[in-house]
């Protein structure tokens, strides 16, 4: 069983020390994943940063984290799952950050809600939604209608890997990113429901997530984030409207931004060698990581 770090509103959050030596006095990295992903999901990414000690969680609703008990998907949550993990790691004020899509968002809603917690953050398309006004929370959100009809139980864990490695967006992953996904992203169907495995992320609550993504108002505070922020898309991005990216960098105070040609929105994922080399250059000239 991995650890766990109890946040202040009482969800038990799972987290993980990735990659090899992971301690040993190197810089701490707090990884924060995806909707609909988990920490360990980030392996690949983390040996690549092999000069970190690569810390991962498992947001609420996500990998072997349970959703609150009010089941509320709230991203100031995320925040709360950060700042938990980074208080038990005991790196909270040392750590750097580095988010994917909705985990770019909690690191950042994190600094706001405790500023000093990170000395720099690397955002790989962070989704603060590039407008000051919030639209109202609705059901009618395309992203939380696919994930309602997401397959969630498969025969085994290679089943769901075959399923995932012969279509887009999985297709494109970096086959041992794929495998860290499946691995630990699927427990066993229990007994007497069923055979298979399951995704440990419920279809029903990646929804509700995707519905709050545009409610937790970070994008008009992002001028308060003192540390310096990186923040990085892909040429192939279709998470954003043209120059949303930067948008989001006119707001922030010490940023810096990057684009990698022929990445997606999951480009930590397709190539993670490659993002790991940018995450090294910008921690070492942002924060002389």
């Amino acid at each position: 069983m991995p650890p766990v770090a109890t946040t202040d509103d009482g969800v038990p959050v799972a987290w993980y020390e990735l990659g090899e030596d992971a301690r040993g006095g190197r810089p701490a990295l707090l990884l924060a994943h995806a909707t609909g992903f988990h920490g360990r999901a980030f392996a690949p990414l983390a040996m690549a940063l092999s000069g970190f000690r690569c810390i991962a969680f498992d947001e609420r609703g996500h990998g072997a984290t349970p959703p609150r008990n009010d089941a509320s998907f709230d991203w100031n949550g995320f925040a709360r799952d950060v700042l938990a993990v980074v208080d038990a790691a005991g790196v909270a004020g040392r750590a750097l950050g580095f988010g994917h899509s909705a985990g770019g968002a909690a690191l950042l809603l994190a600094e706001l809600a405790r500023p000093g917690t990170f000395r720099a953050i690397y955002c790989y398309e962070p989704i603060v939604h590039p407008a000051d006004e919030l639209p109202a929370v609705t059901s009618d959100n395309p992203m939380s209608a696919a994930a309602r009809r997401r397959r969630d139980v498969f025969p085994s864990k290679d089943a769901a890997y075959d399923n995932y490695a012969s279509k887009p967006p999985m297709a494109s992953f970096h086959p041992d990113a794929l495998r860290a996904y499946v691995d630990h992203g699927f427990e066993d169907v229990p007994v007497g429901e069923g055979e298979g495995v399951r995704l440990r992320c419920r279809p029903e609550w990646e929804a509700r997530t995707y519905e709050m993504g545009t409610r937790h108002g970070a994008f008009g505070r992002l001028g308060e984030v003192a540390c310096p922020v990186t923040i990085a898309w892909g040429s192939e991005t279709t998470t954003f409207w043209p120059g949303a990216f930067e948008q989001q960098l006119t707001r922030v105070r010490h940023g810096r931004g990057e684009r990698f040609d022929g990445l997606g929105h999951f480009g930590p994922f397709e190539a993670p060698d490659r993002v790991a080399e940018s995450v090294q250059r910008a921690f070492a000239t942002l924060a002389g990581a």
